[in-house]
């Protein structure tokens, strides 16, 4: 290839080299042009795409709001059955739990009386318990 060159002169040479050095100026020129449409192409689509997963983003936003509020007015409506339907058995007074002794036997009422347990201690009726309060 290189051994048609030994028959040009120079001015023929440096001809040639101006021709190379303008046909890959064009080919660099092209293919920066198809890179930057190729970018501009891309950019484009990710905007599309940015646009079309804040739209998406919104409408599962407004869906969880949607089934929040479902969730929240079915609750509300749960809580409202179970108000109607038991609220008269939070009022009623419950019967005083009996007051055990730790390894002692149960004693119903023991009032003006002294509890003694197997350990032998005792338990002055100060101490009694109804309700999970001491009297007094």
């Amino acid at each position: 290839m290189g051994e048609d060159l030994d028959s040009l002169s120079l001015k023929e040479l440096q001809n040639l080299e101006q021709q190379l050095d303008t046909a890959i100026k064009h080919i660099r020129s092209k293919k920066n042009q198809l890179i930057s449409e190729s970018i501009s192409e891309l950019q484009r689509k990710e905007k599309a795409i940015q646009e079309q997963n804040a739209m998406l983003a919104k409408q599962i936003k407004e869906r969880e709001k949607t089934v929040a509020q479902a969730q929240q007015s079915q609750w509300g409506q749960h809580q409202q059955q179970l108000g109607l339907n038991t609220s008269t058995s939070f009022l009623l007074p419950q019967p005083p739990h009996p007051c055990l002794n730790i390894g002692g036997t149960y004693q119903e009422e023991a009032t003006d009386q002294v509890r003694r347990n197997e350990l032998d201690l005792t338990l002055e009726p100060i101490y009694t318990c109804h309700l999970g309060y001491f009297a007094a």
